[in-house]
């Protein structure tokens, strides 16, 4: 019995110490530590919405996950191109000459198989010494040749209207062509074992042909390069329209060395 009344005594100097008037927030009036938990979780509670903001920004797409286990999908297929394309710009960008150079070299390579192939019967085999000639050609020369010539065009003629790119496709015939052409059969002849006197007969002989042709082929193939696309791609424009005009080239470079001319 004492005890109980002592415990209302001390329940009642409580009360006269703290008044309990404030029956809105009933909890924040009892004790300080419970006042400063529930600010604590108010806080975090505001700061939820930041949280999930960042959650989306690392936000995953279900798409990807699908084309990744879906691998014969068309948007896989799509992925992997414009994969390869962006991987490609990207080291035309970090390595212009070496990526230029090497896919001269493989379209060469490409090129010089195809024209092989379409006179030979079956049981001829591929002659691949002809084929890596035809590939150090197109990494050593015609790569490194095709980044320069383009950025100097590029340089002399900056824009890209009509009269301009008429003016670098007349560059192209005259300067450009002609001297890759003569570049070409006469290195090709020399590693062929030809002399001198040989060289120059093949070049009477298959120089003026091939520029005919040329003048037939390129001029449509130049415009197309120059009027509609950067110069940082344009070697890769030419290079592939150049396809069919190395299938002709290495089948020009072929034949056999004409009489050597005697004085």
């Amino acid at each position: 019995m004492s005890g109980a009344l002592r415990r209302n005594a001390s329940i009642s100097r409580l009360l006269l110490k703290e008044p309990f008037t404030d029956f809105s927030d009933p909890i924040n009036r009892i004790h300080p530590f419970l006042r400063n938990q529930t600010q604590t979780q108010a806080r975090e509670y505001f700061r939820l919405p930041n949280v999930l903001r960042k959650v989306r920004e690392y936000e995953i797409s279900p798409s990807l996950f699908t084309s990744s286990f879906s691998s014969s999908s068309p948007s896989t297929t799509s992925f992997w191109k414009v994969g390869f394309v962006g991987w490609y710009l990207g080291m035309v960008k970090s390595r212009p000459v070496l990526t230029k150079s090497v896919t001269s070299s493989l379209i060469y390579i490409a090129a010089d198989l195809s024209s092989q192939t379409i006179p030979k019967s079956s049981l001829e085999p591929y002659d691949f010494v002809r084929t890596s000639r035809m590939a150090g050609y197109g990494m050593l020369i015609l790569g490194p040749a095709l980044h320069f010539w383009f950025n100097f065009m590029s340089k002399l003629f900056p824009k890209r209207d009509l009269i301009t790119t008429f003016k670098k496709m007349a560059m192209g015939q005259l300067l450009f062509g002609p001297a890759m052409t003569v570049v070409f059969f006469s290195l090709n002849a020399r590693l062929q074992g030809e002399s001198g006197e040989e060289i120059v007969a093949r070049l009477k002989r298959d120089l003026l042909p091939t520029m005919l042709n040329g003048v037939m082929y390129w001029p449509f193939c130049d415009f197309i390069t120059f009027r509609f696309f950067p110069v940082h791609l344009q070697p890769l424009v030419s290079n592939s329209f150049s396809y069919l005009w190395t299938v002709y080239m290495t089948y020009m470079a072929s034949l056999e060395k004409p009489a050597a001319i005697t004085s």
